[in-house]
């Protein structure tokens, strides 16, 4: 996928609200190894560097674009490196990851993978949106089965792909319990955002939902889906405001 930092900043206030939420969940431990998978362009990575100095903070993202955005960020303690998000070595103190599991599968399998390369004392966070049966994402995958052919078969939530990965707050703590973990925490939050009717759903979902997508198709054809998919949210969402309700997953975990 490509990735925009521009059009993902477009509404950085309301992305970054639910990142204060679970920094602010993290216990003040005296991590020594810590790393900020899906770092995107590096704020929260560089929040985590400040916070913790005497700690070695590496944002992990797989995206060259959001990468050269991230390493204008600079701290002594601060490191940035391309890869897949579950390319990890060695174990960590602090496993933190914003807004970026949503896109791998099988969290139970993804979970226990993190698990093993926790140090003992260690803290897994993670937070993740859950606006998966939202109608800006059951549309998103009606309109892809219309382009089936130009896609490929690709839809995000389809049947070839199976549902959304993300499970629910109980899901996370049965699996985090069954994982050995203590000290669990798992809430769901909605984060309620205003945006300009049908349109500013479509604004918004440029910079996440509808990458994947647009990145598989030409320029014409791009224009042609989200044409399309604006005419399914206009049907919907008739007015000139949408109260946006993005709900989102957080939960911490320490391993023992």
């Amino acid at each position: 996928m490509s990735w925009n930092p521009d059009l993902y900043h477009r509404f950085q206030g309301a992305r970054s609200a639910p990142a204060r939420d679970l920094q602010a969940m993290l216990p003040d431990l005296p991590y020594r190894r810590t790393v900020d998978l899906g770092c995107g362009t590096g704020e929260q990575t560089l929040t985590l560097a400040e916070r913790y100095p005497h700690a070695e903070v590496t944002g992990v993202d797989s995206s060259a674009e959001m990468l050269s955005r991230a390493r204008a960020h600079q701290a002594p303690n601060l490191a940035f490196r391309q890869a897949d998000l579950r390319d990890l070595d060695g174990a960590y103190d602090l496993i933190y990851s914003n807004a970026a599991l949503q896109w791998l599968p099988d969290h139970p399998t993804l979970l226990a993978a993190l698990w093993a390369h926790l140090a003992p004392g260690g803290i897994l966070a993670v937070q993740v949106p859950a606006n998966h049966d939202h109608p800006s994402h059951r549309l998103l995958t009606d309109t892809a089965r219309e382009f089936e052919g130009e896609l490929g078969g690709f839809t995000r939530f389809g049947t070839a792909h199976g549902a959304s990965p993300v499970l629910t707050p109980a899901g996370y703590a049965e699996t985090l319990d069954a994982l050995g973990a203590v000290d669990v925490t798992a809430l769901s939050r909605v984060y309620p955002v205003e945006l300009s009717g049908a349109d500013g759903i479509v604004e918004w979902t440029r910079g996440t939902a509808l990458v994947p997508y647009l990145s598989r198709l030409t320029p014409a054809d791009a224009a042609r889906f989200t044409e399309r998919y604006l005419e399914k949210l206009r049907d919907v969402y008739p007015g000139e405001r949408v109260y946006y309700a993005f709900t989102r997953v957080l939960f911490t975990a320490r391993r023992p």
